[in-house]
């Protein structure tokens, strides 16, 4: 039996059971349906995703499916179709291995990696690298700009982003517009704070570089604030 959407109660439709629910608990031609978006003029859209998955005995034949074979199923044109095969090759995308960047093998392949960016800035940039287990930079972010000779950093800033990356340790960085990379004792106090809120967390401090003019300030290096 077809049924028009509006003709379904709003909490069992599938945009609504995907809010409420979560998209684990929804069907495939549920899912399908929230893609689609509308159906066609006496064809609801739950018809027609119930039609496509008939259409396809399972989901992973739609991995090779084209176009034209899309459009076969009354109610899909060109544009759904499209819009179906884009789906399918971010899932493919998605589940293709992680590729990590560079690796951080010492304090000053940390200034190397990060002097010609942060070196002729004129104002304070604070950024975060965040590592794996092996040092492998997973992500990067700037934290906050600042003045010329100084930037406010607040550990959850940092944290909150650790976490959703799910790094196994940070290497935060700095520059000075003076040029001289020697810390002040903002800078000291700040490791300081990361590295008990780290600890704190669970997660590796592995340092905080300060980078001047080609010259640069390892905290790990020269053994400060560690414990």
């Amino acid at each position: 039996m077809k049924y028009l959407l509006n003709n379904i109660p709003v909490s069992e439709r599938p945009r609504e059971r995907l809010e409420i629910h979560g998209s684990s608990a929804l069907a495939d031609y549920e899912l399908i349906a929230i893609i689609l978006e509308t159906g066609s003029k006496n064809n609801s859209v739950l018809n027609v995703a119930r039609q496509l998955t008939m259409y396809f005995n399972n989901l992973n034949q739609l991995n090779e499916a084209t176009i034209s074979e899309l459009m076969d199923i009354k109610g899909i044109g060109k544009a759904k179709a499209i819009k179906i095969l884009a789906v399918v090759e971010l899932g493919k995308r998605i589940n293709l291995p992680i590729e990590y960047g560079d690796m951080i093998t010492s304090p000053k392949s940390s200034y190397l990696y990060l002097k010609n960016e942060l070196e002729n800035l004129n104002q304070e940039t604070f950024k975060c690298l965040y590592l794996n287990s092996r040092n492998n930079i997973i992500a990067e972010r700037v934290i906050s700009i600042g003045t010329l000779d100084q930037t406010i950093v607040h550990p959850r800033d940092i944290l909150k982003w650790a976490l959703k990356y799910s790094a196994y340790g940070i290497l935060v960085a700095h520059n000075h517009p003076s040029g001289d990379s020697h810390p002040s004792q903002m800078d000291i106090k700040v490791t300081q704070t990361l590295i008990e809120a780290t600890s704190t967390m669970g997660i590796a401090f592995v340092d905080h570089i300060i980078i001047g003019k080609n010259n640069y300030y390892s905290f790990s290096e020269k053994k400060a604030v560690f414990h």
